[in-house]
């Protein structure tokens, strides 16, 4: 019998980066451009974008079954968005002591049960950046304490109507929207108690 290929594994040559300059640097980013040979062979120009922090989503389940979204103006792309708490811890910092601060500050809200999910890559394409996302459970209310640049709208909406509008692409953030389909998973597999998995999944609207 022929064995089947892995397809997990890498195929083909990698990329190989012949020399690099930095073109621009900031507190949170740095760019570089690269003079790189391709898988095929071919010389090529790559510029990279380099993050300095750690991404961080948190997705804050209440024990109803509704979740805390965030809405803010964000200003790449000019639009006003709704997302999970997130935010960027420096590399060298606990990655769940980031979550639980971004938590906090953006919502007020303080988690006492906490679970990494989920590992990411950001448009890998043209970045290097990297990211975990986080369940919180357990929640109770506090004082938020937002950066001083940002305006934050906070909503607790169901579950089963945030996964919606992500779906049909009302909510588009990647990271809200990977983070929600993954708590559907949880929800479905078993991996989140039957109480809460039976709220989150209640059709939006039903008591």
């Amino acid at each position: 019998m022929t064995q089947k290929p892995d397809w997990t594994a890498p195929a083909g040559e990698p990329w190989v980066s012949r020399s690099e300059q930095v073109v621009y640097e900031n507190p949170w980013i740095t760019v570089r451009e690269h003079q790189a040979t391709a898988p095929t062979g071919r010389p090529a120009l790559y510029g990279v974008v380099s993050f300095k922090n750690l991404a961080l989503a948190v997705l804050p389940l209440h024990e109803d079954g509704t979740v805390t979204l965030v809405g803010q103006h964000r200003f790449p792309l000019r639009d006003y968005v709704w997302e999970i708490p997130e935010g960027g811890g420096p590399m060298g910092e606990d990655p769940l002591a980031g979550a639980q601060r971004e938590l906090r500050e953006e919502t007020g809200l303080v988690a006492a049960e906490w679970r990494q999910v989920l590992r990411f890559q950001l448009s890998n394409s043209i970045t290097d950046e990297r990211g975990l996302g986080f369940v919180a459970t357990g929640l109770t209310e506090g004082e938020a304490a937002p950066d001083e640049t940002e305006v934050l709208q906070v909503a607790r909406v169901p579950f089963r109507e945030a996964l919606g509008l992500a779906v049909r692409g009302e909510i588009t953030d990647a990271l809200t929207v990977a983070m929600l389909l993954r708590a559907y998973h949880m929800a479905q597999e078993g991996e989140l108690s039957a109480a809460l998995s039976n709220a989150m999944l209640r059709p939006a609207g039903h008591p």
